[in-house]
């Protein structure tokens, strides 16, 4: 279950394309449009006497992790998340990404504002699928997935989708956060960095929040550093996995001979899957045995779990302290925008923080 960091855009930007992409990025602005029209304060809907005490729980959650998320994470949360809306389906948009069949490399669009990106959205799954088979008609790997949440990128103040009630609230706290962070700071057309990025923030802020406002000891707590160490080895099979594959593919041997050998290696990743899978927690979130593999499965994960063991390696320089460690990774993106995991890989390994930021914070 994968939250998206972008896919509204604003209409202006139809003016930029043409043909069926203007009309593509206009459907896009009539979606967001539907959904802030919808927009309901959780505190009216919290008035309400008959609201089942679940979802109270996880409406409090909610207006609790934003304020935690500015004042102690030093999060950009202007007004989101003080509203929801109501959505039709369980998933707002339909994703599709593509790779070819003898690399990782993702293949992208590009959009207006947020350059070139690694997948496609759409507002309904049938649009998706035709779009993934004309994509595999020209010999891609494809993956048709949904997204549970977006962020407008701070150019709205984005309600809660009711189809995250469905999450607990652990789950909840670490996407609210996450897409915080994609409001705070995103650098355009390096979609890996952002969302890994907001995967560990989003998972390491969920801890600080739990232990703040319950206890380190409290269940959630402790869940929320399930939910963390979950991802970091997560993140390392990917890396593991994809190296091999990598080796594969870059071994200079003819292209049918690429495809029966990646074969072999996609059924020792499901072994190796089925190995690691009884240690990780939140195992909704990885649905790597869900369906056949392919180059594209794998980047959609690579995307979100890259290089996670840097980030958390920071933020041991930082002592813990989450919102120096925030500040850290978007100051050390902003000095390598080409590349920005190579200075977090350096400072990581260096154990030097780049600067003090003065606040104790956690």
């Amino acid at each position: 279950m994968r939250a998206l960091a972008l896919i509204v855009l604003l209409a202006a930007g139809a003016g930029a394309l043409a043909g069926c992409e203007a009309g593509y990025i206009a459907r896009a602005a009539y979606e967001e449009g539907r959904v802030l029209w919808r927009r309901k304060p959780i505190s009216a809907v919290l008035a309400r006497s008959q609201v089942p005490p679940e979802v109270r729980a996880k409406l409090e959650t909610v207006l609790r992790v934003r304020d935690f998320a500015g004042e102690r994470l030093g999060l950009d949360v202007g007004s989101s998340y003080k509203t929801i809306s109501e959505v039709d389906e369980g998933a707002i948009v339909w994703v599709v990404m593509a790779a070819p069949r003898d690399s990782l490399e993702p293949y992208t669009w590009w959009f207006p504002i947020v350059g070139s990106i690694p997948y496609r959205g759409y507002f309904e799954k049938r649009r998706a699928i035709a779009e993934a088979a004309a994509m595999e008609s020209r010999g891609y790997d494809t993956m048709v997935r949904p997204a549970v949440a977006f962020s407008s990128l701070g150019f709205f103040n984005d309600p809660l989708l009711s189809n995250l009630l469905q999450l607990d609230r652990v789950e909840l706290a670490g996407v609210i956060i996450h897409e915080l962070f994609h409001r705070t700071y995103f650098l355009a057309s390096n979609v890996a960095f952002d969302e890994s990025a907001a995967t560990f923030v989003g998972s390491a802020g969920a801890i600080k929040f739990f232990d703040a406002t319950e206890g380190p000891a409290s269940a959630d707590a402790e869940a929320a550093r399930g939910v963390l160490d979950a991802d970091l080895k997560f993140a390392r099979f990917l890396h593991d996995e994809a190296e091999r594959l990598e080796a594969l593919y870059k071994s200079g041997i003819g292209h049918e001979e690429i495809l029966k050998r990646r074969t072999a290696i996609f059924a020792e990743i499901n072994a190796d899957y089925a190995k690691l899978k009884p240690q990780l927690s939140g195992l909704e979130r990885f649905e790597l045995d869900q369906e056949p593999l392919n180059n594209a499965v794998l980047i959609n994960y690579l995307i979100y779990f890259h290089d996670l063991d840097s980030f958390a390696k920071l933020d041991r320089i930082y002592q813990g302290k989450l919102r120096d460690t925030i500040k850290a990774i978007i100051a050390l993106a902003e000095s390598d925008r080409d590349d920005p995991f190579a200075p977090i890989e350096r400072a990581a390994r260096l154990g030097i923080p780049r600067a003090t930021p003065g606040t104790d914070q956690p």
